[in-house]
Protein backbone atom coordinates (compact mmCIF):
# COMPACT_ATOMS: atom_id res chain seq x y z
CA UNK A 1 0.00 0.00 0.00
CA UNK A 2 2.60 2.37 0.80
CA UNK A 3 4.70 1.64 -2.35
CA UNK A 4 1.34 2.52 -3.96
CA UNK A 5 1.06 5.52 -2.24
CA UNK A 6 5.02 7.09 -3.07
CA UNK A 7 4.25 5.84 -6.77
CA UNK A 8 0.17 7.61 -6.87
CA UNK A 9 2.00 10.82 -5.30
CA UNK A 10 5.26 11.00 -7.60
CA UNK A 11 2.54 10.31 -10.42
CA UNK A 12 0.70 13.68 -9.16
CA UNK A 13 4.30 15.64 -9.12
CA UNK A 14 5.20 14.92 -12.66
CA UNK A 15 1.40 15.69 -13.86
CA UNK A 16 1.73 19.35 -12.11
CA UNK A 17 5.07 19.57 -13.41
CA UNK A 18 4.08 18.16 -16.93
CA UNK A 19 1.33 20.78 -16.97
CA UNK A 20 3.59 23.75 -15.57
CA UNK A 21 5.40 22.85 -18.90
CA UNK A 22 2.56 22.25 -21.27
CA UNK A 23 0.77 24.67 -19.90
CA UNK A 24 2.21 27.51 -18.76
CA UNK A 25 -0.72 30.03 -19.25
CA UNK A 26 -1.77 28.49 -16.04
CA UNK A 27 0.93 30.08 -14.03
CA UNK A 28 2.26 32.67 -16.02
CA UNK A 29 -1.85 34.71 -16.92
CA UNK A 30 -3.37 37.53 -14.75
CA UNK A 31 -5.07 40.23 -15.21
CA UNK A 32 -2.21 42.63 -14.55
CA UNK A 33 -0.50 41.22 -17.78
CA UNK A 34 -2.34 43.02 -19.89
CA UNK A 35 -2.79 46.99 -20.59
CA UNK A 36 -4.78 47.50 -23.57
CA UNK A 37 -7.52 45.56 -24.80
CA UNK A 38 -5.41 44.23 -27.57
CA UNK A 39 -3.45 42.64 -25.22
CA UNK A 40 -6.17 41.26 -23.47
CA UNK A 41 -7.80 39.76 -26.20
CA UNK A 42 -4.46 37.87 -27.15
CA UNK A 43 -4.53 36.69 -23.70
CA UNK A 44 -8.00 35.79 -23.63
CA UNK A 45 -7.96 33.77 -26.81
CA UNK A 46 -4.48 32.08 -25.81
CA UNK A 47 -6.16 30.71 -22.56
CA UNK A 48 -9.31 29.56 -24.52
CA UNK A 49 -6.73 27.40 -26.56
CA UNK A 50 -5.36 26.29 -23.54
CA UNK A 51 -9.02 24.86 -22.24
CA UNK A 52 -9.74 23.42 -25.34
CA UNK A 53 -6.95 21.20 -24.54
CA UNK A 54 -8.08 20.74 -21.29
CA UNK A 55 -11.03 19.55 -22.39
CA UNK A 56 -9.76 17.19 -24.42
CA UNK A 57 -7.91 15.74 -22.05
CA UNK A 58 -10.40 15.52 -19.20
CA UNK A 59 -12.35 13.97 -22.37
CA UNK A 60 -9.78 11.33 -22.81
CA UNK A 61 -8.80 10.65 -19.12
CA UNK A 62 -12.27 10.61 -18.35
CA UNK A 63 -12.93 7.96 -21.10
CA UNK A 64 -10.03 6.01 -19.60
CA UNK A 65 -11.94 5.97 -16.26
CA UNK A 66 -14.25 4.41 -17.79
CA UNK A 67 -12.28 1.72 -18.93
CA UNK A 68 -10.88 1.17 -16.16
CA UNK A 69 -13.86 0.80 -13.96
CA UNK A 70 -15.21 -1.72 -16.64
CA UNK A 71 -12.17 -3.48 -16.33
CA UNK A 72 -12.47 -3.66 -12.54
CA UNK A 73 -16.62 -4.92 -12.55
CA UNK A 74 -15.33 -7.48 -14.98
CA UNK A 75 -12.21 -8.75 -12.64
CA UNK A 76 -15.20 -8.39 -10.12
CA UNK A 77 -17.69 -10.13 -11.12
CA UNK A 78 -14.42 -13.05 -12.06
CA UNK A 79 -13.71 -13.07 -8.40
CA UNK A 80 -17.48 -13.91 -7.19
CA UNK A 81 -17.66 -16.72 -9.77
CA UNK A 82 -14.41 -18.17 -8.63
CA UNK A 83 -16.05 -17.53 -4.89
CA UNK A 84 -19.05 -19.69 -5.41
CA UNK A 85 -17.52 -22.07 -7.84
CA UNK A 86 -14.73 -23.02 -4.88
CA UNK A 87 -17.49 -22.33 -1.99
CA UNK A 88 -19.52 -25.47 -3.92
CA UNK A 89 -16.20 -27.52 -4.90
CA UNK A 90 -15.82 -27.30 -0.98
CA UNK A 91 -19.45 -28.23 -0.10
CA UNK A 92 -18.83 -31.22 -2.74
CA UNK A 93 -15.63 -32.32 -0.97
CA UNK A 94 -17.52 -32.26 2.19
CA UNK A 95 -20.79 -34.51 0.72
CA UNK A 96 -17.91 -36.98 -0.63
CA UNK A 97 -16.46 -37.29 2.71
CA UNK A 98 -19.32 -38.25 4.12
CA UNK A 99 -19.59 -40.95 1.09
CA UNK A 100 -16.40 -42.16 1.55
CA UNK A 101 -16.86 -42.42 5.39
CA UNK A 102 -20.26 -44.39 4.94
CA UNK A 103 -17.99 -46.42 2.19
CA UNK A 104 -15.41 -47.13 4.94
CA UNK A 105 -17.96 -48.39 7.46
CA UNK A 106 -19.65 -50.46 4.52
CA UNK A 107 -16.36 -52.11 3.94
CA UNK A 108 -15.82 -52.71 7.60
CA UNK A 109 -19.03 -54.21 8.21
CA UNK A 110 -18.37 -56.46 5.12
CA UNK A 111 -15.10 -57.43 6.91
CA UNK A 112 -16.86 -58.44 9.34
CA UNK A 113 -19.26 -61.01 7.59
CA UNK A 114 -16.54 -62.28 5.63
CA UNK A 115 -14.79 -63.54 8.89
CA UNK A 116 -18.48 -65.01 10.16
CA UNK A 117 -18.22 -66.46 7.40
CA UNK A 118 -14.80 -67.97 7.34
CA UNK A 119 -15.40 -69.28 11.23
CA UNK A 120 -18.60 -70.76 10.14
CA UNK A 121 -17.13 -72.43 7.17
CA UNK A 122 -14.01 -73.95 9.23
CA UNK A 123 -16.93 -75.36 11.39
CA UNK A 124 -18.41 -77.09 8.87
CA UNK A 125 -15.00 -78.50 7.48
CA UNK A 126 -14.15 -79.44 10.71
CA UNK A 127 -17.33 -81.18 11.28
CA UNK A 128 -17.07 -83.08 7.67
CA UNK A 129 -13.44 -83.96 8.62
CA UNK A 130 -14.65 -85.37 11.87
CA UNK A 131 -17.31 -87.59 9.94
CA UNK A 132 -15.15 -88.71 7.11
CA UNK A 133 -12.87 -89.47 10.17
CA UNK A 134 -15.04 -92.05 11.73
CA UNK A 135 -15.07 -96.25 10.95
CA UNK A 136 -17.68 -97.84 9.63
CA UNK A 137 -17.92 -99.86 13.15
CA UNK A 138 -18.13 -96.57 14.78
CA UNK A 139 -20.92 -95.09 12.78
CA UNK A 140 -23.19 -97.85 12.48
CA UNK A 141 -22.73 -98.02 16.35
CA UNK A 142 -23.04 -94.13 17.03
CA UNK A 143 -25.78 -93.45 14.09
CA UNK A 144 -29.50 -94.97 14.43
CA UNK A 145 -28.95 -95.69 10.80
CA UNK A 146 -26.58 -95.73 8.45
CA UNK A 147 -28.71 -93.66 5.89
CA UNK A 148 -28.77 -90.51 8.53
CA UNK A 149 -25.27 -90.60 8.40
CA UNK A 150 -25.20 -89.83 4.87
CA UNK A 151 -28.26 -87.75 5.59
CA UNK A 152 -26.15 -85.47 7.46
CA UNK A 153 -22.74 -85.61 5.72
CA UNK A 154 -24.62 -84.74 2.68
CA UNK A 155 -26.58 -81.50 4.62
CA UNK A 156 -22.87 -80.46 5.86
CA UNK A 157 -21.46 -80.69 2.35
CA UNK A 158 -24.38 -78.61 0.87
CA UNK A 159 -23.90 -76.47 3.26
CA UNK A 160 -20.25 -75.84 2.94
CA UNK A 161 -20.84 -74.84 -0.84
CA UNK A 162 -23.74 -72.73 0.03
CA UNK A 163 -21.31 -70.67 2.41
CA UNK A 164 -18.66 -70.72 0.13
CA UNK A 165 -20.79 -68.78 -2.66
CA UNK A 166 -22.25 -66.69 0.23
CA UNK A 167 -18.74 -65.83 0.99
CA UNK A 168 -17.43 -65.26 -2.47
CA UNK A 169 -20.42 -63.04 -2.99
CA UNK A 170 -19.46 -60.81 0.11
CA UNK A 171 -16.15 -60.53 -1.41
CA UNK A 172 -17.29 -59.45 -4.49
CA UNK A 173 -19.24 -56.80 -2.96
CA UNK A 174 -16.43 -55.62 -0.44
CA UNK A 175 -14.24 -55.36 -4.45
CA UNK A 176 -17.30 -53.03 -5.27
CA UNK A 177 -16.97 -51.05 -2.04
CA UNK A 178 -13.51 -50.65 -2.08
CA UNK A 179 -13.86 -49.87 -5.94
CA UNK A 180 -16.55 -47.12 -5.24
CA UNK A 181 -14.24 -45.56 -2.30
CA UNK A 182 -11.20 -45.71 -4.31
CA UNK A 183 -13.09 -43.62 -7.30
CA UNK A 184 -14.74 -41.62 -4.41
CA UNK A 185 -11.25 -40.61 -3.51
CA UNK A 186 -10.07 -39.60 -6.81
CA UNK A 187 -13.04 -37.37 -7.25
CA UNK A 188 -11.89 -36.05 -4.40
CA UNK A 189 -8.88 -35.25 -5.18
CA UNK A 190 -9.64 -33.64 -8.44
CA UNK A 191 -12.17 -31.38 -6.31
CA UNK A 192 -9.19 -30.63 -3.95
CA UNK A 193 -7.07 -29.91 -7.28
CA UNK A 194 -9.56 -28.08 -8.65
CA UNK A 195 -10.38 -25.67 -5.59
CA UNK A 196 -6.44 -25.07 -5.62
CA UNK A 197 -6.50 -23.69 -9.15
CA UNK A 198 -9.78 -21.37 -9.11
CA UNK A 199 -8.03 -20.44 -5.78
CA UNK A 200 -5.03 -19.13 -7.67
CA UNK A 201 -7.04 -17.92 -10.64
CA UNK A 202 -9.15 -15.72 -7.60
CA UNK A 203 -5.62 -14.11 -6.41
CA UNK A 204 -4.32 -13.23 -9.39
CA UNK A 205 -7.87 -11.54 -10.18
CA UNK A 206 -7.91 -10.09 -7.06
CA UNK A 207 -3.97 -8.45 -7.71
CA UNK A 208 -5.05 -7.33 -11.25
CA UNK A 209 -8.24 -5.61 -9.60
CA UNK A 210 -6.06 -4.15 -7.09
CA UNK A 211 -3.74 -2.70 -9.49
CA UNK A 212 -6.74 -0.89 -11.90
CA UNK A 213 -8.28 -0.08 -8.57
CA UNK A 214 -5.27 2.13 -8.75
CA UNK A 215 -4.49 3.32 -11.63
CA UNK A 216 -7.99 4.07 -11.35
CA UNK A 217 -7.66 6.40 -8.40
CA UNK A 218 -4.18 7.71 -10.69
CA UNK A 219 -6.59 8.86 -13.23
CA UNK A 220 -9.04 10.07 -10.66
CA UNK A 221 -6.29 12.21 -9.11
CA UNK A 222 -5.00 13.13 -12.77
CA UNK A 223 -9.09 14.12 -13.65
CA UNK A 224 -9.52 16.06 -10.86
CA UNK A 225 -5.93 18.32 -11.45
CA UNK A 226 -7.63 18.75 -14.91
CA UNK A 227 -10.98 19.79 -13.95
CA UNK A 228 -9.26 22.27 -11.26
CA UNK A 229 -6.45 23.43 -14.21
CA UNK A 230 -9.95 24.36 -16.29
CA UNK A 231 -11.81 25.76 -13.66
CA UNK A 232 -8.82 28.31 -12.90
CA UNK A 233 -7.94 28.62 -16.61
CA UNK A 234 -11.92 29.66 -17.14
CA UNK A 235 -11.82 32.04 -13.96
CA UNK A 236 -8.68 33.66 -15.30
CA UNK A 237 -10.37 34.11 -18.61
CA UNK A 238 -13.47 35.51 -17.04
CA UNK A 239 -10.56 38.32 -15.22
CA UNK A 240 -9.58 39.20 -18.55
CA UNK A 241 -12.74 39.40 -20.59
CA UNK A 242 -13.76 41.42 -17.80
CA UNK A 243 -10.48 43.53 -17.80
CA UNK A 244 -11.13 44.19 -21.39
CA UNK A 245 -14.64 45.21 -20.87
CA UNK A 246 -13.92 47.53 -18.36
CA UNK A 247 -10.98 49.12 -21.15
CA UNK A 248 -13.65 48.83 -23.82
CA UNK A 249 -16.86 50.27 -21.82
CA UNK A 250 -18.67 52.49 -23.49
CA UNK A 251 -17.95 52.38 -26.72
CA UNK A 252 -17.21 48.63 -26.79
CA UNK A 253 -14.38 49.13 -29.94
CA UNK A 254 -17.20 48.60 -32.26
CA UNK A 255 -15.33 49.09 -35.47
CA UNK A 256 -15.75 52.49 -36.97
CA UNK A 257 -14.66 50.97 -40.55
CA UNK A 258 -17.64 50.79 -42.93
CA UNK A 259 -16.57 47.96 -44.35
CA UNK A 260 -15.50 46.06 -40.84
CA UNK A 261 -19.34 47.74 -39.48
CA UNK A 262 -20.57 45.50 -42.86
CA UNK A 263 -18.65 42.65 -41.89
CA UNK A 264 -19.39 42.49 -38.30
CA UNK A 265 -23.16 42.90 -39.49
CA UNK A 266 -23.65 40.57 -41.97
CA UNK A 267 -22.11 37.54 -39.35
CA UNK A 268 -24.61 38.53 -36.75
CA UNK A 269 -27.30 38.73 -39.74
CA UNK A 270 -25.79 34.81 -40.73
CA UNK A 271 -25.80 33.57 -37.65
CA UNK A 272 -29.56 34.87 -37.03
CA UNK A 273 -31.18 33.00 -39.51
CA UNK A 274 -31.31 35.75 -42.59
CA UNK A 275 -31.43 39.34 -41.35
CA UNK A 276 -30.05 42.19 -43.59
CA UNK A 277 -26.73 43.52 -42.90
CA UNK A 278 -28.20 46.84 -43.76
CA UNK A 279 -30.96 46.55 -41.42
CA UNK A 280 -28.94 45.68 -38.61
CA UNK A 281 -26.59 48.46 -39.19
CA UNK A 282 -29.49 51.07 -39.67
CA UNK A 283 -30.98 50.00 -36.36
CA UNK A 284 -27.90 50.23 -34.63
CA UNK A 285 -27.06 53.84 -35.59
CA UNK A 286 -30.29 55.10 -34.47
CA UNK A 287 -29.82 52.94 -31.26
CA UNK A 288 -26.38 54.33 -29.95
CA UNK A 289 -24.70 56.04 -33.31
CA UNK A 290 -22.98 52.20 -33.75
CA UNK A 291 -22.01 52.18 -30.26
CA UNK A 292 -20.95 55.79 -29.89
CA UNK A 293 -23.74 56.86 -27.59
CA UNK A 294 -24.43 53.91 -25.16
CA UNK A 295 -26.05 56.00 -22.36
CA UNK A 296 -25.74 59.14 -20.51
CA UNK A 297 -27.07 58.14 -17.88
CA UNK A 298 -25.56 56.43 -14.48
CA UNK A 299 -22.15 56.94 -15.94
CA UNK A 300 -20.50 58.99 -13.20
CA UNK A 301 -17.00 57.76 -13.76
CA UNK A 302 -17.02 58.22 -17.42
CA UNK A 303 -15.51 61.59 -19.15
CA UNK A 304 -18.73 61.96 -20.84
CA UNK A 305 -21.30 62.16 -18.77
CA UNK A 306 -24.31 64.44 -19.12
CA UNK A 307 -26.36 63.48 -16.23
CA UNK A 308 -24.25 61.82 -13.56
CA UNK A 309 -26.80 62.54 -11.09
CA UNK A 310 -29.06 60.14 -12.70
CA UNK A 311 -28.57 56.69 -11.11
CA UNK A 312 -30.07 53.06 -12.35
CA UNK A 313 -32.68 53.40 -10.22
CA UNK A 314 -33.83 56.90 -11.02
CA UNK A 315 -34.11 55.92 -14.90
CA UNK A 316 -35.04 52.14 -14.38
CA UNK A 317 -37.93 50.66 -13.68
CA UNK A 318 -37.40 48.89 -10.13
CA UNK A 319 -38.25 45.48 -12.06
CA UNK A 320 -35.20 46.01 -14.12
CA UNK A 321 -32.41 46.20 -10.96
CA UNK A 322 -32.23 42.66 -10.35
CA UNK A 323 -31.40 41.92 -14.04
CA UNK A 324 -28.94 44.91 -14.30
CA UNK A 325 -26.96 44.38 -10.76
CA UNK A 326 -26.72 40.14 -12.05
CA UNK A 327 -25.62 41.57 -15.19
CA UNK A 328 -23.12 44.09 -13.94
CA UNK A 329 -21.60 42.29 -11.04
CA UNK A 330 -21.03 38.82 -13.91
CA UNK A 331 -18.82 40.88 -15.80
CA UNK A 332 -17.33 42.61 -12.92
CA UNK A 333 -18.62 46.06 -13.63
CA UNK A 334 -20.37 48.57 -11.07
CA UNK A 335 -23.57 49.09 -11.28
CA UNK A 336 -23.42 52.62 -10.13
CA UNK A 337 -21.09 53.85 -13.34
CA UNK A 338 -22.00 51.68 -15.98
CA UNK A 339 -23.50 54.11 -18.32
CA UNK A 340 -27.39 53.38 -19.54
CA UNK A 341 -29.84 54.84 -21.38
CA UNK A 342 -31.99 57.71 -20.00
CA UNK A 343 -35.64 57.78 -19.42
CA UNK A 344 -37.93 60.28 -21.34
CA UNK A 345 -39.72 63.16 -20.01
CA UNK A 346 -39.00 62.02 -16.96
CA UNK A 347 -40.51 57.76 -17.39
CA UNK A 348 -43.84 59.18 -18.16
CA UNK A 349 -43.02 58.65 -22.34
CA UNK A 350 -40.33 56.14 -21.85
CA UNK A 351 -38.19 54.35 -19.16
CA UNK A 352 -34.11 54.43 -19.64
CA UNK A 353 -31.66 51.77 -19.03
CA UNK A 354 -31.46 50.37 -21.92
CA UNK A 355 -27.27 48.83 -22.21
CA UNK A 356 -24.58 48.66 -24.62
CA UNK A 357 -24.68 49.72 -28.54
CA UNK A 358 -27.86 47.55 -29.18
CA UNK A 359 -29.32 49.16 -26.36
CA UNK A 360 -31.02 45.79 -24.77
CA UNK A 361 -32.94 46.17 -21.81
CA UNK A 362 -31.76 44.35 -18.96
CA UNK A 363 -34.65 41.85 -18.47
CA UNK A 364 -34.25 40.95 -21.86
CA UNK A 365 -30.99 40.56 -22.24
CA UNK A 366 -31.08 38.66 -19.26
CA UNK A 367 -34.91 36.99 -18.96
CA UNK A 368 -35.66 36.48 -22.20
CA UNK A 369 -33.10 34.03 -23.21
CA UNK A 370 -30.95 36.50 -25.15
CA UNK A 371 -27.71 36.19 -23.12
CA UNK A 372 -27.86 32.49 -23.26
CA UNK A 373 -28.74 32.20 -27.08
CA UNK A 374 -25.39 34.88 -27.59
CA UNK A 375 -23.50 32.84 -25.40
CA UNK A 376 -24.44 29.37 -27.07
CA UNK A 377 -23.59 30.97 -31.12
CA UNK A 378 -20.38 32.65 -30.02
CA UNK A 379 -19.28 30.12 -27.93
CA UNK A 380 -18.37 32.93 -24.97
CA UNK A 381 -19.40 33.39 -21.90
CA UNK A 382 -20.58 35.48 -20.45
CA UNK A 383 -22.07 37.29 -22.97
CA UNK A 384 -21.94 40.90 -22.74
CA UNK A 385 -24.29 43.33 -23.71
CA UNK A 386 -21.69 46.02 -24.25
CA UNK A 387 -18.98 44.31 -26.46
CA UNK A 388 -19.35 44.90 -30.12
CA UNK A 389 -20.08 41.57 -31.48
CA UNK A 390 -22.57 40.38 -28.64
CA UNK A 391 -24.59 43.78 -29.49
CA UNK A 392 -24.55 42.90 -33.32
CA UNK A 393 -25.62 39.70 -32.76
CA UNK A 394 -28.46 39.70 -30.03
CA UNK A 395 -29.67 42.94 -32.06
CA UNK A 396 -29.87 40.29 -35.20
CA UNK A 397 -31.27 38.25 -33.06
CA UNK A 398 -34.24 40.12 -31.95
CA UNK A 399 -34.89 41.24 -35.77
CA UNK A 400 -34.99 37.32 -36.98
CA UNK A 401 -37.85 36.72 -33.69
CA UNK A 402 -40.23 39.31 -35.31
CA UNK A 403 -40.07 38.67 -38.71
CA UNK A 404 -36.72 40.34 -40.33
CA UNK A 405 -35.45 37.09 -41.74
CA UNK A 406 -38.34 37.31 -43.94
CA UNK A 407 -36.48 40.19 -45.53
CA UNK A 408 -39.83 41.90 -46.87
CA UNK A 409 -40.27 45.94 -46.23
CA UNK A 410 -43.75 44.61 -44.38
CA UNK A 411 -41.79 42.21 -41.94
CA UNK A 412 -38.37 44.35 -41.79
CA UNK A 413 -40.73 47.62 -40.30
CA UNK A 414 -43.05 45.35 -38.05
CA UNK A 415 -39.62 43.78 -36.80
CA UNK A 416 -37.87 47.30 -36.48
CA UNK A 417 -41.15 48.60 -34.48
CA UNK A 418 -41.23 45.40 -32.01
CA UNK A 419 -37.43 46.51 -31.44
CA UNK A 420 -38.86 49.66 -29.50
CA UNK A 421 -42.14 48.74 -28.63
CA UNK A 422 -42.21 45.08 -28.53
CA UNK A 423 -44.83 44.18 -31.00
CA UNK A 424 -45.00 44.55 -34.61
CA UNK A 425 -48.12 47.01 -34.31
CA UNK A 426 -47.87 50.49 -34.37
CA UNK A 427 -50.29 50.78 -31.04
CA UNK A 428 -51.28 54.53 -29.49
CA UNK A 429 -48.50 53.72 -26.87
CA UNK A 430 -45.98 52.96 -29.63
CA UNK A 431 -46.47 56.51 -31.21
CA UNK A 432 -46.81 58.01 -28.08
CA UNK A 433 -43.21 56.99 -27.36
CA UNK A 434 -41.99 57.91 -31.04
CA UNK A 435 -42.76 54.57 -33.34
CA UNK A 436 -43.52 56.46 -36.42
CA UNK A 437 -40.44 58.33 -36.32
CA UNK A 438 -38.37 55.48 -35.39
CA UNK A 439 -39.28 53.37 -37.98
CA UNK A 440 -38.78 55.31 -40.49
CA UNK A 441 -35.44 57.24 -39.73
CA UNK A 442 -34.49 53.02 -39.25
CA UNK A 443 -35.77 52.29 -42.29
CA UNK A 444 -34.05 55.26 -43.90
CA UNK A 445 -30.99 54.58 -42.30
CA UNK A 446 -31.10 50.94 -43.59
CA UNK A 447 -31.79 52.05 -47.56
CA UNK A 448 -28.58 54.11 -47.08
CA UNK A 449 -26.40 51.38 -45.95
CA UNK A 450 -27.36 48.98 -48.35
CA UNK A 451 -26.85 52.01 -51.03
CA UNK A 452 -23.40 51.71 -49.66
CA UNK A 453 -23.22 47.57 -49.53
CA UNK A 454 -24.32 47.33 -53.07
CA UNK A 455 -21.42 49.76 -54.07
CA UNK A 456 -19.33 48.22 -52.40
CA UNK A 457 -18.26 50.03 -49.41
Amino acid sequence: MKTIFRKTAFSLILLFLFLGLVFPAFFAFSQEDCKTVKECEALWEELQKEIQKLETQIAKTEQEKITRENQINVLRSRIYQLELQIRQSNVMIKDLNYQIADTEIAIENTNSKIQDFRKRLAEILRTVYEKDQKFLIEILLTEDTLSNFFDDLFALENLNLKTQELLEDIKTLKKELEGQKEKLEEEKEDLAQTIKVRTLQKQESELMKQKQESLLRMTEAQYQAYLREKKELEKRAAEIMQRITQLTLPGLAVPRNPKELYELAKWAGQAAGGVRPALILGLLEVESALGVNVGQCNCASKSVCRHPELSYKKVMSPRQWPAFEKITKELGLDPYTTPVSCYVNGGRVQMGGAMGPAQFMPTTWLNLGYKQRVERITGVKPANPWRARDAFLAAALYLADFGAAKQTTTAEKGAVTAYLCGSPTMTYRCRLAGGLWYTSTVMKKAAQWQQWINQGI
